[in-house]
């Protein structure tokens, strides 16, 4: 799915006719290996409230970080040492704040962050993942013309320097940086939420042990439908937007005893096959598995491990079904994965009620508005772009390259009907959206 040379000119006419003024188109320059990265931001940033949420978090920190400094300019009182302290503060205010402004030609980290940390504007105030997604997604937001490409070199920096992953030039997973950074904001804002209660109590922020990851794909497991339990699991625009439930049931064969346990999920993976559809796929997912011979279910009631059926549902629908469709395979008698092309069919709007029997709000209706594509015929090379639709319009995200495209076109990311096709464009990561 390459970029043709009168790119400029029909997203030119795509803005004139059918895109808003005050929408950003902005590619994402490649830093080598980084298409992963950008064709997952290009998804979040168009999931319109995912963007919201991160803007204002972006606001609401420099305003922190601005009342933080007039608090120093306080504490520090009249006289010389004061005016030196209050600029130096600003300073830093001033670094951290032009991160989103001006980021072409910045390096590594936010300038402003040691100087931050340096002069006490406060916990929470550091440079991370989170602060550097939204200084990212400020200055796209910001930006004076409609398209153009920006390069999120701070944004890749703090991701290869917290994860070490991500750090090497070889072919990334999209979907791992998926839970990555969604696990990686949600770890943040609990953080942070942790040190501002340290904080009011008096404590030193060293007091704090920290916040425990929650998975992007399984998060904390909830059994049964406890609301306590419920609320052990911190809440976030995260989980506000791509927390759905699934429910294991296992059911003994001996004694009929179901045991039930309920997880949350930020996203689901479902297993593939030829020629098949989405709603097929999600069936699979929910079908019925027998546990028997040396996958016998230890049933608490019988005291034994027995014959058992186990099942997994979804419960309990997000707002944002992010949807990974399982393309690489691990194939034992070659000891390495593989890339299934298979051709799936995935419609622009849909309803789950036909995959589960007792899933809540059956008839939500969701709108595809982002197809992440895995380009080439191996797991361990090739390229991602990604389709986005934007106020009606689709439009291809290939690094810092911004094309439109006209809604037949997703049928070619299907993939293939047959394994001998040169063709190895295939959709890898669904975004919908409750309407």
């Amino acid at each position: 799915m390459g970029v043709g040379s009168s790119t400029a000119n029909k997203l030119d006419k795509a803005l004139a006719t059918d895109l808003p003024e005050d929408e950003r188109y902005f590619g994402l320059e490649n830093f080598g290996n980084t298409c992963y990265c950008n064709s997952v931001l290009q998804a979040l940033y168009f999931c319109e409230p995912f963007r919201k949420q991160v803007l204002l978090y972006d606001r609401d920190r420099r305003e922190r970080i601005r009342h933080n400094a007039e608090q120093q300019k306080i504490l520090n009182g009249n006289g010389s040492h004061a005016a030196s302290g209050l600029k130096s503060a600003v300073k830093g205010v001033g670094n951290v704040i032009n991160v989103a402004g001006n980021q072409q030609g910045s390096g590594g980290g936010s300038p402003g962050s040691a100087s931050t940390a340096a002069n006490g504007l406060g916990p929470g105030n550091e440079e991370t993942l989170l602060s550097a997604l939204g200084d990212l997604f400020t200055q796209i937001t910001n930006q004076k013309k409609r398209t153009g490409s920006v390069p999120p070199k701070t944004f890749v920096n703090r991701l290869r320097q917290e994860n070490e992953l991500f750090r090497s030039y070889m072919h990334q997973d999209a979907h791992e940086f998926l839970n990555y950074v969604l696990n990686n904001v949600v770890e943040n804002l609990n953080k942070e939420e942790e040190l501002k209660k340290k904080d009011t109590k008096g404590l030193p922020p060293e007091a704090t042990n920290g916040v425990s990851s929650h998975s992007a794909s399984s998060g904390t497991t909830i059994e049964g439908d406890d609301p306590k339990l419920e609320k052990k699991v911190p809440k976030t625009f995260v989980h506000d937007l791509f927390e759905g439930h699934l429910s294991n049931e296992t059911r003994c064969l001996c004694c009929e005893t179901v045991t039930q346990r309920v997880e949350p999920f930020l996203d689901v993976s479902v297993d593939i096959a030829q020629n098949s559809s989405l709603t097929s796929c999600l069936r699979n997912f929910s079908s019925t598995e027998l546990l028997n011979k040396e996958d016998k279910f230890y049933c608490d009631a019988c005291c034994s491990y027995q014959e058992a059926e186990k099942r997994m549902k979804i419960k309990k629908l997000p707002r944002i079904l992010a949807l990974h469709l399982k393309r690489f395979k691990y194939v034992e008698h070659i000891n390495k994965y593989k890339k299934l092309s298979y051709r799936v069919v995935f419609p622009l709007e849909y309803r789950l009620c036909n995959t589960s029997d007792d899933i809540e709000d059956p008839d939500r209706c969701y709108s595809l508005f982002a197809v992440v594509v895995h380009v080439g015929s191996g797991p361990n090379h090739g390229h991602y772009v990604v389709l986005i639709k934007s106020h009606g319009q689709w439009l291809l995200f290939d690094d810092d390259c911004v094309e439109p495209k006209d809604e037949s076109e997703l049928q070619s990311v299907f993939g293939c009907t047959q394994e001998t096709s040169t063709s190895t464009e295939s959709g890898y990561i669904l975004f919908y959206e409750s309407s």
